[in-house]
């Protein structure tokens, strides 16, 4: 194992644990009012539908598979009887579509944010900041996936997983990540930076319920007459 590996693989990662949450927690102290998605809808309404619903629906049950294979042990599979080529049959059934659903509709706000002036002029530094990273993550996520699709390939769940949970019980085991390809490790350090600057743009709002967010109407504005009344 060398300085690099034990770098990013024992390291970096509480660096970037303390400023995940160092840095909600300021962000909450000092600017609840702007807590919240700043939501460019009221700007143009038509062309977020589509988009909006494929990446949140695609990134909601990404996250769900990475649970599945990242926190959930293998032995708890085995001892469900499911077998490693079953899982990996799920895990493609899945992953894939919803990899594929959260880049289209990512790939739709890009073009959403770039295409209409008035909101590329209000968009700010976090907002590029956020798609930029959001687009390497999802892509190097693709990446890995379709480049594992063989059944008898990587199997992150002997070498990422087990890295990833002992960060959080404090048995750091960078020397897992040694043999783990390198476009998985992009994938990982893509997520890094996402989570840096997470507490300090709009991503905050997945911890404002994001499931009802999910639910929620579109915002309906309503003109008044010249006697300030609603109209229908």
């Amino acid at each position: 194992m060398n300085t690099l590996d034990l770098l990013l693989w024992g390291i970096f990662p509480y660096i970037v644990l303390t400023i995940f949450i160092g840095g909600h927690i300021y962000r909450y102290q000092k600017d609840q009012f702007g807590w919240s998605t700043k939501s460019s809808e009221f700007l143009d309404k038509k062309s977020i539908k589509i988009g909006s619903q494929l990446f949140h629906w695609g990134v909601l049950f990404v996250l769900a598979g990475h649970f599945m294979g990242l926190i959930i042990p293998v032995g708890v599979y085995n001892a469900m009887g499911i077998s490693e080529h079953m899982y990996h049959n799920m895990a493609l059934i899945f992953g894939i579509p919803a990899g594929i659903a959260a880049f289209v509709g990512l790939v739709l706000l890009y073009y959403r944010r770039f295409s209409i002036k008035r909101i590329r002029v209000t968009s700010s530094k976090g907002d590029w900041a956020v798609l930029f990273f959001l687009g390497i993550v999802i892509l190097s996520g693709l990446s890995a996936t379709f480049m594992n699709i063989d059944a008898h390939g990587f199997d992150y769940r002997t070498t990422i997983a087990p890295w990833l949970r002992g960060l959080f019980i404090f048995n750091v085991q960078p020397e897992l990540m040694a043999t783990v390809p390198v476009w998985f490790k992009v994938h990982i350090v893509a997520f890094y930076g996402i989570a840096v600057v997470w507490p300090f743009t709009r991503l905050v709002h997945v911890f404002s319920l994001p499931l009802r967010y999910m639910r929620r109407n579109y915002v309906i504005y309503r003109k008044l007459d010249n006697n300030n009344r609603r109209i229908s």
